[in-house]
């Protein structure tokens, strides 16, 4: 594969675009700490929806969905189609709660939930275990799939990749902040949309793929083409689709996919103008996200199919990949050196686009963990705010670096997609309930991360797995470690809640009163303070959280009728794509008039 001019002119235009836009905004957004993290919390919803979208684009998103559809087929995806969920929980649930914290970071918020020393310590940890290593074990992952992309179409050595995709990132990022980061993420969206687009059109009516419905018959894809499993093999049924819907949506802590919000999604509500901006950032976030992307990604693993239908023939097209960088999510690369003058340079830009929003919104927001929640609290607790956009922009290299070393180790991102599963398995029910239950304290955290996070090690490190999840043991079915470990860590921490003091009346009072959660959870808070004389309830309005609920549904039913609609209309089986549609237009005037009833609640 060769670039043209026309390509290089494209690539290194958007270079410069992005280059210009994290050096126009660098000096306000030096100003201050809040400026440097948040944009001053002056963000619209439209803008910080698009930023969430280019973030999840990522490099290695691509590269996992054609691994997940080569590998198990389309119903594959329920792996992460699952966290749709969360998704909408979080925007009719907890946006509101979250921008009503005006807390800096989501970790900030334990010490307004949480007191006394076990709270501090929790925000302090937090912020190295997320800020770093999740972080940096992410940014790896995303960079390990600019490595493969780089190796597969431009021949490039993986420390060329690292170094020259990584340089230009850390640049603007550490140049221009959150405000640099969204900005050119609003075009980033759109070149990284056009380049997915534009390469499974072209990709899909190649001359050996033979069209769309050549890939749909095709022997090697028939059995890969539905949107759900099949219902008559037990162990696909449960792994692909039970476990993803009944039990790890609300069980697991992954990034982009908190249960009750977190991580870089908290940090862009908390950014926006006011409560309804939030809300209807993260739901048109979680429209995008899961009902319309994933259908260019999908089309291309399908027909790389056709062209390499097994590891061996990608290995055989490609000899310079090394051995430990083989694997079925190198198909989406291999189909991208068929791209012709001009697009090709598209989508390249476009995979450097998605790279660059992914990895500058992972470094700001870990730098801001580092700054604000470990830095100011450990460190210097009397940093003035030049200090902390100093040490922002110092962190953020660091962390470029250590994901950068990390990547040139891994292998795939199946790998690292399941990895991080594991360590947030069981933790994620506190994250919901946290908000609502008064009981859960300090302790019921640190004791699920750290069990969650100890028993992810064990299996992967002992013959522990090999002795439960073996067929000669009968003790667990071989797919059960993930329920496994979130079913023993939630014992855990509910125990340590139980056998824990709970947080302060100060604390529970305080929180109540900012936040005004409601809800038969914090009753016995409530009715403490009126026999103390003390008013913590600021309004008479009507608990939010069941038509909250009732609009999360009504939510979930449009997006996966809208996915599923479109999957219908892309096979040709109309009749379904028709009732689909039809469906997505009902839900969504049953989602509308819940909304409407909403507006007066919490």
């Amino acid at each position: 594969m060769k670039l043209e001019l026309l390509d290089y002119t494209i690539i290194f235009g958007f270079f410069a675009l992005v280059l210009f836009i994290g050096i126009y905004v660098s000096k306000k957004s030096g100003q201050n700490s809040t400026e440097y993290f948040l944009s001053g919390r002056s963000m619209p919803w439209w803008l910080l929806g698009l930023s969430m979208v280019a973030t999840t684009f990522s490099t290695d998103t691509p590269n996992l969905v054609t691994d997940l559809v080569r590998s198990n087929g389309v119903s594959g995806n329920w792996g992460w189609w699952c966290f749709l969920l969360t998704g909408m929980l979080t925007v009719f649930v907890y946006a509101k709660l979250w921008r009503k914290s005006n807390v800096k970071t989501d970790l900030e918020f334990y010490e307004l939930r949480y007191g006394g020393k076990a709270a501090s310590f929790l925000r302090k940890f937090r912020a190295i275990y997320l800020g770093v290593l999740f972080n940096v074990i992410t940014m790896a992952s995303v960079t390990l799939a600019a490595i493969k992309i780089g190796g597969v179409m431009l021949g490039l050595e993986p420390w060329v990749t690292v170094v020259s995709a990584g340089l230009i990132t850390v640049v603007f990022s550490a140049l221009g902040g959150f405000k640099g980061v969204v900005y050119s993420d609003f075009f980033l969206f759109f070149m990284a949309m056009a380049g997915a687009i534009g390469a499974a059109y072209y990709l899909v009516n190649l001359p050996e793929v033979g069209g769309l419905q050549a890939v749909l018959e095709n022997e090697n894809v028939k059995d890969k083409l539905g949107i759900l499993p099949d219902f008559s093999d037990k162990k696909a049924l449960i792994t692909a689709l039970i476990i993803p819907l009944a039990v790890q949506w609300w069980s697991s802590w992954y990034p982009g996919g908190e249960p009750g919000g977190g991580g870089y999604i908290a940090q862009r509500m908390l950014a926006a103008k006011n409560e309804n901006h939030a809300i209807g950032a993260t739901f048109f976030f979680n429209i995008m996200h899961y009902a319309l992307r994933p259908w260019p990604w999908i089309l291309v693993a399908l027909a790389s199919l056709v062209v390499y239908p097994d590891i061996a023939s990608i290995h055989e097209a490609f000899p310079n990949v090394t051995e430990d960088k083989l694997g079925h999510d190198l198909a989406y690369s291999a189909m991208m050196t068929k791209l012709p003058t001009g697009l090709l340079g598209v989508v390249l830009a476009s995979l450097v686009a998605a790279y660059m929003s992914t990895i500058s919104t992972q470094l700001n927001w870990g730098s801001s963990y580092i700054v604000y929640d470990f830095y100011k609290q450990q460190i210097n607790p009397e940093a003035t705010e030049k200090q902390m956009v100093n040490v922002g922009r110092i962190s953020t290299v660091l962390l470029m670096v250590l994901s950068a070393f990390l990547a040139l180790a891994l292998q795939d991102a199946m790998g690292v997609f399941n990895l991080l599963l594991s360590f947030g398995a069981g933790t994620g029910l506190i994250f919901i309930l946290r908000w609502f239950w008064w009981r859960i304290n300090a302790w019921s955290e640190i004791t699920a991360m750290f069990s969650s996070g100890i028993l992810a090690v064990l299996l992967e490190t002992t013959p522990l797995r090999g002795y439960l999840f073996s067929p000669e043991t009968g003790i667990f079915p071989e797919w059960a470690d993930l329920p496994f470990i979130m079913l023993v860590t939630t014992i855990i921490w509910l125990t340590a809640t139980f056998v824990t003091q709970p947080e302060s009346k100060e604390v529970l009072r305080n929180f109540y009163l900012k936040i005004q959660p409601g809800g038969p959870g914090w009753a016995k808070i409530v009715d403490e303070a009126k026999e103390d004389n003390v008013e913590i309830v600021k309004t008479n309005e009507k608990w939010g959280v069941p038509s909250g609920i009732k609009a999360m549904l009504s939510g979930v039913v449009l997006i996966y009728s809208i996915m599923f609609a479109t999957g219908y209309w892309i096979y040709g089986e109309y009749q379904l794509a028709i009732v689909l549609t039809i469906v997505v237009a009902l839900s969504a005037f049953v989602l509308l008039k819940v909304w409407q009833g909403m507006k007066n609640v919490f």
